[in-house]
């Protein structure tokens, strides 16, 4: 069970029941150097000059970056790309949810749904409509699943490689930059 209360500086922080604590927040100056530390212990390319790009996006007002502490520690984040890239959105205006990640060792924990209900309730402020892309490799599983749950359809464009709508009949690498962007109806936030 969780219950909602406000926290320091006003920041939500949802209470679950086995007294664990869920804190989602935005992105802080403070922050970059101890989530590119987190996922390099876990074997992961994310380097610290990509969380000041996310912060230095979200001054600007074209990202917004939420990120999860969870019993005090880092959990994962997501962010909701206001300009994406990918046409079908862009040419909508259609915000992206991207970037959702969560560490292993806090995965099964609901923090993925959690992250995306904020991210959604962000973009609903703005928009009726968001949009995501999922790989399409096996490592894309779960969110593959998660994102079909939480009423996402594919977009009818077919899938992308590296931003460009892939032919019939091409080949392409099955890596992280073969896509199928999704999108789903909001309510108004």
């Amino acid at each position: 069970m969780f219950s909602l209360k406000y926290g320091a500086f006003g920041h939500r922080v949802l209470h679950m029941e086995n007294a664990e604590t869920l804190q989602i927040r935005l992105l802080e100056e403070s922050d970059p150097p101890s989530m590119a530390a987190a996922f390099k212990n876990m074997g992961w390319n994310k380097p610290e000059t990509q969380y000041r790009r996310y912060l230095h996006e979200q001054v600007a007002g074209t990202r917004t970056c939420f990120v999860t502490i969870f019993d005090g520690q880092f959990a994962g984040y997501v962010t909701v790309n206001w300009r994406p890239t990918y046409a079908g959105f862009a040419d909508l205006n259609i915000p992206e949810i991207q970037d959702l990640n969560v560490l292993t060792t806090y995965r099964g924990k609901g923090i993925a749904s959690r992250l995306l209900d904020r991210a959604e309730g962000e973009a609903a402020r703005r928009s009726g409509v968001v949009g995501i892309a999922v790989g399409l490799h096996p490592g894309y599983n779960a969110a593959q699943r998660l994102y079909a749950k939480r009423g996402y359809i594919p977009d009818a464009r077919g899938i992308t490689y590296r931003n460009r709508i892939v032919e019939e009949g091409a080949s392409v690498v099955l890596d992280d930059d073969l896509v199928m962007h999704l999108t789903k109806q909001l309510l108004a936030g």
